[in-house]
């Protein structure tokens, strides 16, 4: 053994040796490094070869990096504690970094690559400090910049909530989320995507006042726009589709029909009537709806959402008909009626007319208002054109049937007034029974010239059936009749040349009126309210007035100031006259006398006579 040893062959020894030296691993730097006495090598006690020193420091310049450097260098996760992780850079020692700079990423592994700034070389405990943040922000620049140049997705943690969107945390720089930008659809609470890391697009970076600008909408709405066209492109009328409620308005419904958008009008969601859509439909729900109309470019479309329903006119009971009786709910009040709904969306209206016997027409509000539940008689029914009359006042008898009975001709009752027209007030004797009180029947004495001078709405009075029409169902009232008429009395009292003391109550245009009592007023003629000395009688000023004129008929009084001194005046004259009169029957000569004196004469004339 030991001559095959001997005898072997100088080549193979060599290549022996040259295999050993091939299978020889290389030291590793690091340990060699660590295990180097440096010490001893600067003082000499410890010599290398050059050349291999030489080896070294090139194996240590391509291997490690020289923390005297700051730059941001790519580092390995190596352990992770509950605060901190420690990274390995390839430097003498590794490095730690606070989790908190990690916040963006909580799904942090042992083995991700991550950039890092050493920050401190050695910290009191020698530790090698670095900075994942620093690092960051020192590289975001460049990455927005690209990102926003190449159009790039970007990662970002959204941090939080801020006026009019949120803030999202990009490589480091704190970029602004716009609410509009987060989906394609509003979005009502944001909160629910605090603490979440979405894929954005850099839409606008504004370097002056370092401003970025994300959008995680636009990342969907090229596949929107392309799923957008195949929809459109496939729509026809009458078809149906599944949607999504998008948005819920006074007048309508917005539909997402999968990146196209319809409208359900609100007469469109239902047969019954309904007040706001959001009795029928709310966000976000699921609901199949059918294509109604949509215009040219297919960019408005009509939806129905009733239209997937059978009418309800169609299926109304066959057993409903003319006369009977159906219960519902008041849905709309007009002035002429109310629209009942005796069964979804199957309406009938009851005119005002047929709410109540009274034919003093009042509004619908009077008798029910919307919600309430009634009872009405079908009076009409065309289901053809989908129509139906109801009636109220049908429920009850009518007050009519036996008029004459309860409202004789010449008999008094009490009714309410309900309302004025210019010649008269209508009075309800009970529901269904009006009457009318003309102008000229309420007052025996007051000379009325509107209703409302004499009576307000909702008075009591008392009436007297004046007149009975009953085909024509009128009733004429009267009121004045109820009470005697004083005009009968009157006549004696101010007769014709009586004398009244009374005040001057005003002054009108041609005289003035006085009031003697509560129901005869008298008129003074202008030339009648002079006074004895030539002065007229005022407003106010009493004085004593003679009745010149009483007529009963035309309820008339005409009285007069002025005759009282004329009379007195005339009745002095025909004295002063009779007084004359007698005084000049007195002086004039009797016959006797006359005799006397022709007979003394004639003597004297005879006596003459013989002297001759």
């Amino acid at each position: 053994m030991a001559e095959e040893k001997t005898t072997a062959p100088a080549e193979e020894v060599t290549e022996a040796k040259q295999e050993t030296k091939v299978e020889a691993p290389a030291q590793d730097p690091k340990e060699f490094l660590e295990s180097f006495d440096w010490e001893k090598y600067e003082q000499g006690i410890e010599r290398v070869e050059d050349s291999k020193l030489k080896e070294f420091e090139t194996l240590v310049a391509e291997n490690f990096v020289d923390t005297a450097d700051e730059e941001v260098v790519e580092g390995t996760v190596v352990y992770l504690t509950d605060r901190e992780a420690i990274i390995d850079i390839n430097a003498k020692s590794e490095g730690v970094i606070s989790l908190n700079e990690f916040r963006y990423n909580p799904d942090l592994k042992v083995g991700d690559k991550v950039e890092v700034l050493i920050d401190i070389r050695e910290d009191k405990s020698g530790q090698l400090v670095l900075s994942h943040r620093k690092a960051r922000t020192i590289m975001a620049w460049d990455r927005v910049n690209a990102a926003h140049d190449k159009e790039e997705v970007v990662t970002g943690f959204v941090k939080c909530r801020t006026k009019g969107g949120m803030i999202v945390d990009v490589f480091g720089i704190e970029a602004f989320l716009p609410g509009s930008q987060i989906d394609v659809k509003p979005i009502r609470d944001y909160d629910q995507y605090v603490g979440k890391t979405m894929e954005f697009k850099v839409v606008k970076i504004n370097h002056e006042f370092k401003n970025v600008v994300v959008s995680h909408k636009a990342l969907i709405e090229a596949d929107i726009e392309e799923q957008k066209k195949e929809i459109i492109s496939q729509l026809e009328k009458g078809q149906v589709l599944e949607g999504v409620v998008k948005n819920i308005t006074s007048y309508g419904v917005f539909i997402d029909l999968g990146g196209v958008d319809g409208l359900v009008h609100i007469t469109d969601l239902s047969w019954s009537r309904i007040n706001h859509p959001n009795e029928v439909v709310e966000l976000d729900q699921k609901l199949n709806v059918v294509i109604l109309d949509f215009d040219d470019n297919k960019s408005r479309i009509q939806l129905g959402l009733k239209q997937l329903s059978k009418h309800p006119w169609d299926a109304l009971s066959e057993e409903i008909k003319i006369g009977d009786k159906v219960k519902g709910k008041v849905v709309v009040i007009a002035d002429y009626g109310a629209f009942i709904e005796v069964a979804e969306g199957v309406e009938g209206l009851i005119h005002v007319s047929e709410m109540s016997w009274s034919t003093h027409l009042r509004s619908a509000q009077d008798f029910v208002k919307v919600g309430d539940a009634v009872e009405a008689v079908v009076l009409t029914l065309d289901r053809e054109d989908r129509k139906m009359s109801l009636g109220i006042k049908q429920l009850t008898p009518d007050p009519w049937t036996d008029i004459t009975t309860k409202y004789p001709v010449g008999s008094r009752h009490k009714g309410i007034v309900r309302n004025f027209t210019n010649f008269g007030v209508f009075v309800e004797l009970e529901e269904g029974i009006d009457g009318l009180i003309y102008i000229s029947d309420l007052s025996w004495t007051k000379k009325v010239k509107h209703p409302s001078e004499f009576v307000t709405v909702g008075d009591t009075l008392e009436v007297e059936v004046l007149e009975l029409d009953v085909d024509g169902r009128k009733l004429s009232l009267g009121h004045k009749q109820t009470t005697e008429n004083p005009w009968d009395k009157y006549e004696k009292e101010f007769a014709l040349g009586t004398v009244h003391k009374a005040a001057i109550t005003e002054i009108v245009d041609k005289g003035a009126t006085i009031d003697f009592n509560d129901d005869i007023t008298a008129f003074v003629p202008q030339r009648h309210l002079e006074k004895e000395d030539g002065k007229k009688l005022g407003k106010g000023e009493e004085a004593e007035f003679k009745i010149i004129e009483f007529n009963k008929e035309f309820k008339r009084v005409v009285a007069s100031h002025t005759a009282i001194f004329r009379e007195e005046e005339q009745r002095n004259v025909r004295a002063a006259a009779k007084k004359a009169k007698a005084s000049a029957d007195e002086a004039k000569p009797t016959l006797g006398d006359a005799n006397e004196k022709l007979q003394a004469l004639k003597d004297k004339m005879e006596a003459d006579s013989k002297k001759k």
